[in-house]
């Protein structure tokens, strides 16, 4: 089965904005949110008659964890290394509402973390729900980059790599064709960063970031596409400002 990241199945349903959240403590523990939320705008304009035809409704929540429970047998058969992966998200809560009657669609991922480095790559969430159950192995995925987070002293890190050069490339060139096709279109397409931080911001890598008044929180935006296109655009270095001591 040929399973794409999930950023790019978002773009093939035509109209999307991701939001990426943080909160993070003074003790480096915090919180993340990636929610996903079909755009009903964009959505429509390339649907037209059919938009008011959907009859679907689904509100769903679980745990990670208890989906490798209820999938034991599966997970059992996965190598070990595959299986401490999957573990790393036990905690990981998602939430799906779809409702055309509301008009919301809408999937929520959900990580508390003790250190920024536990924080795992959301992104990856359903695909990986998706090798549990099917007994799929990792090495059969088809992504071609990870994230990964660091805070160490006064500096918050948001580190992406590329780990598949020749795929990154064909993805670059289907993207091309997408956004050939639906040239014209005015869709919202946007993925967000939303940081908040214990201490104020002294400096930002990006220089597009934009710094709340009280200077500890920032807000980026960019399009899904340039993200998909060029990961690498993503990465974020945060320098806080020294602790004080009384």
């Amino acid at each position: 089965m040929k399973r794409y990241f999930f950023l790019l199945s978002i773009l093939l349903n035509v109209s999307c904005q991701v939001t990426e959240t943080i909160h993070l403590n003074t003790d480096g523990s915090g919180t993340i949110e990636v929610a996903k939320l079909r755009d009903e705008n964009s959505y429509m304009q390339i649907v037209k008659e059919n938009y008011s035809k959907e009859d679907i409704y689904r509100d769903t929540t679980y745990v990670f964890g208890d989906y490798i429970k209820k999938h034991q047998e599966t997970f059992s058969r996965t190598p070990v290394a595959d299986q401490k992966v999957f573990l790393r998200y036990s905690d990981v809560k998602v939430h799906r509402k779809a409702s055309s009657y509301d008009k919301e669609f809408r999937t929520t991922y959900t990580q508390n973390f003790q250190k920024a480095s536990d924080i795992v790559d959301l992104s990856k969430t359903d695909h990986y729900l998706d090798d549990i159950k099917n007994n799929y192995a990792l090495s059969a995925e088809e992504h071609y980059y990870k994230v990964s987070y660091n805070y160490a002293g006064n500096r918050f890190n948001r580190t992406v790599a590329i780990i598949d050069t020749l795929h990154l490339k064909k993805e670059f060139d289907k993207i091309e064709e997408i956004k050939a096709k639906y040239k014209g279109y005015k869709l919202v397409q946007n993925y967000v960063l939303n940081y908040n931080f214990p201490r104020k911001i002294q400096s930002v890598s990006n220089p597009l970031a934009k710094i709340s008044d009280d200077r500890k929180s920032l807000s980026i935006q960019f399009l899904l596409t340039d993200c998909l296109q060029n990961p690498l655009s993503t990465n974020l270095e945060v320098v806080l400002e020294p602790e004080e001591v009384d």
